[in-house]
C-alpha cells in the first residue's frame, strides 16, 4: 500500500534525510522517500503505518507535524 504524508517543520535537508532514514527502519515499511522541498513523504508498506510515523515525528524534532494526505 502507498501512502503520502505532508511533513511540515523540518529545519533542513539534512534533517529530512535523517527522518527518512528513521522511517525506513520502521518494521513493515518497504520504502520511504521524503522530498524536503515539497514536504512530502511517500511510504510503501505492508499496512497502514500512520501512527508509527506520527509517533516518530513527535520525538524527532519540535514543531514537526505529519498529516496523511493520501
Amino acid at each position: 500500500m502507498e501512502a503520502i504524508y505532508l511533513v511540515k517543520g523540518l529545519d533542513c535537508a539534512n534533517c529530512a534525510r535523517e527522518f527518512e532514514s528513521k522511517v525506513n527502519k520502521i518494521k513493515g515499511i518497504n520504502e520511504a522517500s521524503l522530498n524536503f522541498m515539497s514536504e512530502k513523504l511517500i511510504v510503501i508498506a505492508d499496512e497502514d503505518k500512520t501512527e508509527e510515523i506520527k509517533e516518530l515525528g513527535l520525538h524527532f524534532e519540535d514543531g514537526l507535524t505529519i498529516r496523511r494526505i493520501k
